[in-house]
C-alpha cells in the first residue's frame, strides 16, 4: 500500500499542486462571477427560498444583493484554493467552505418542490440534474480538503514549477 500512496504523490517540482488549484479555483470561481448576473440571481431565488436553511436571508437581502454575496463567497472559496502551492492551510479552509458549498446546493434536491419528475419512478427534473452535478464536485473538494490536509500534516509546501517564459518579463 505504501507503493500505491508513494505513485500517487506529486513529483516534486512536477506542477501538479499548481495545476490542480488553479483548474479547483478556476470551477468555483466560474460559479462566482455568474451570481452577478441577473439571471443567475432569479434562478438560485426558489432553490434559496425553499430552503429551511436560507429561506431566512430573503428577510435580511434582496434576491440580487444575496446572489451577489454568495458569488462573493465562491470568489473568495476559489481564492483560497488557488492558494494551494503556497498555503496548504489556506486551501484546507477553501476546501471546507466549497464542501459546505456544495452540501447545501446538494439540499435542495430535498426542499424545493418540482426537483423530482412526478411522472414515473425517482427521476431528476432539469432542474435535480442541475443540482446533482454538485455530488462530482463535492467529491472534488472532499479529495481536495484531504489532499491539503496531508500536506499541512507533513510540513509539504511544494513550490510549482513555472515556466521559464514568466521569468523573462521583469
Amino acid at each position: 500500500m505504501s507503493n500505491l500512496r508513494h505513485e500517487a504523490q506529486p513529483e516534486r517540482g512536477s506542477g501538479q499542486p499548481l495545476r490542480a488549484a488553479i483548474l479547483r479555483g478556476a470551477l468555483i470561481a466560474f460559479i462566482g462571477v455568474a451570481k452577478a448576473w441577473p439571471a443567475e440571481a432569479q434562478a438560485i431565488q426558489p432553490l434559496v427560498s425553499n430552503s429551511p436553511l436560507l429561506s431566512w436571508v430573503y428577510t435580511l437581502f434582496d434576491v440580487r444583493t444575496f446572489a451577489v454575496l454568495l458569488g462573493a463567497v465562491a470568489l473568495t472559496i476559489a481564492f483560497l484554493l488557488a492558494l494551494r502551492p503556497w498555503s496548504p492551510r489556506a486551501a484546507v479552509v477553501g476546501s471546507v467552505g466549497a464542501m459546505v458549498m456544495f452540501l447545501t446546493t446538494l439540499s435542495f434536491l430535498f426542499t424545493t418542490p418540482g426537483v423530482w419528475d412526478p411522472s414515473g419512478p425517482p427521476v431528476l427534473s432539469a432542474a435535480g440534474g442541475f443540482l446533482f452535478k454538485d455530488v462530482v464536485l463535492l467529491g472534488v473538494a472532499t479529495w481536495s480538503f484531504l489532499e491539503a490536509r496531508e500536506a499541512v500534516r507533513h510540513g509539504a509546501v511544494r513550490r510549482a514549477k513555472v515556466p521559464a517564459a514568466w521569468h523573462a518579463y521583469p
